[in-house]
């Protein structure tokens, strides 16, 4: 996350935080149809793989501008979630 700050804000600089709200919509919507376009045998494995560094990235930007801590905390109170759900089988 820290080498990619500079990147972030200069996206943030540039096109403003209402479009960085929305690219990050569209990338996952994009690896919605690709995964589901994948069930159907229509992309291959290297497209999801292309969805997912984009919606990575643009979890990236997301995370760096509401506050890394906070969403490092919200992760891991998801984990202990998780981690009860799967105790409880």
């Amino acid at each position: 996350m820290k080498r990619y700050r500079e990147i972030y804000q200069a996206a943030l600089d540039k096109w403003g935080v209402e479009a960085q709200y929305d690219q990050a919509i569209e990338e996952c919507a994009e690896l919605i149809a690709s995964l589901k376009h994948l069930k159907r045998n229509k992309v291959d494995e290297q497209a999801i793989i292309n969805e997912i560094a984009d919606v990575t990235l643009m979890i990236g930007q997301l995370t760096y501008m509401f506050g890394e801590q906070k969403v490092e905390d919200a992760m891991q109170a998801k984990l202990v979630k998780l981690q009860e759900l799967l105790n409880a089988r």
